[in-house]
């Protein structure tokens, strides 16, 4: 987003942006901020200071004590979409040590801790492999360790993967299992060892639990209070008591169990289960549909 005035170029953009994240999230900004976020000249932060307070003339003042730019009380950003989620998104990635802190724009980093979940061990050779035979629309062989019962111990079998999945705990790939003949969801930790790149067998566009999606409708609890609901429907973005979630028939397992609703929501205590399936029999209907056995 640009404010009235010449087209920026990407780079001096991209610096009035971080300047309004700034200012926007965090109260103030100074030349130093911009000198060591781009490895720019004392010069050129002071002429994107100055371009800003041309482009945004309300958006910021100078405090002379602290020696920076602060926010006005009639900031309105206009490089810059505040998204609350992306914040956090980056917050998040600095706490589990997956961003350097200096990448993330933040500096006033609130004491924050995550429920970190055990970090699977996926071998960088395996993805690579993997990535390159999405990527070429080809299959790979792999040493894949099944928890099925007919394959106790780590086999040999060929796949023809076309896309990932992640539920919020593990990464997998989906793909077309030449041993079965079916397309299967195999999880990227459990591939221990890849073998050749092949030619591939079915196409993605076969793949119908992945391409068609199921609508599942969501409300709050019947047992919660009137104000309760409300603040559930807020969580949750509903419109009028509900809200529906579009999802793959290949992710609905997925979804459903990280939300809690695999079985009868309504059958738990609302004040631990704060949503159920509005749809429920369309939505058991739809889980046979995509039931699969890795």
């Amino acid at each position: 987003m640009t404010s009235e005035g010449p087209a920026l170029k990407w780079g001096v953009e991209r610096r009035l942006e971080f300047i309004e994240f700034r200012l926007f999230w965090e109260g103030g900004v100074n030349r130093s901020d911009i000198i060591e976020m781009f490895d720019v000249s004392v010069p050129q932060a002071s002429k994107d200071l100055t371009l800003y307070q041309e482009r945004a003339p309300h958006n910021a003042r100078y405090d002379k004590s602290a020696r920076r730019y602060v926010a006005s009380p009639d900031f309105v950003p206009i490089f810059l979409k505040p998204d609350p989620y992306s914040y956090l998104s980056r917050l998040r990635s600095v706490a589990e040590g997956l961003t350097e802190l200096g990448e993330s724009w933040i500096t006033q980093v609130p004491d924050t801790d995550i429920a970190l979940t055990p970090r699977r061990d996926i071998g960088a050779n395996v993805l690579r492999t993997t990535l390159s035979a999405v990527r070429d629309v080809r299959s790979v062989n792999v040493l894949y360790q099944s928890m099925s019962k007919d394959r106790p111990d780590p086999m040999w079998r060929r796949i023809t993967p076309h896309a990932f999945g992640y539920d919020g705990f593990r990464w997998h790939v989906r793909g077309y299992c030449h041993l079965t003949n079916k397309f299967k969801d195999f999880l990227l930790p459990r591939i221990l060892d890849v073998g050749n790149i092949g030619e591939a067998g079915a196409s993605a566009d076969q793949d119908t639990l992945w391409q068609e999606r199921f609508a599942v409708k969501i409300g709050p609890h019947p047992d919660l209070t009137d104000s309760q609901k409300a603040v559930v429907a807020k969580d949750y973005g509903m419109v009028d008591g509900s809200a529906i979630l579009t999802v793959r028939y290949a992710m609905l397992f997925y979804v459903l169990k990280g939300l809690g609703l695999l079985g009868d929501a309504a059958l738990l205590p609302a004040h631990s289960q704060h949503i159920v399936v509005i749809n429920r029999k369309d939505t058991l209907a739809a889980l046979k549909k995509a039931e699969f056995v890795l």
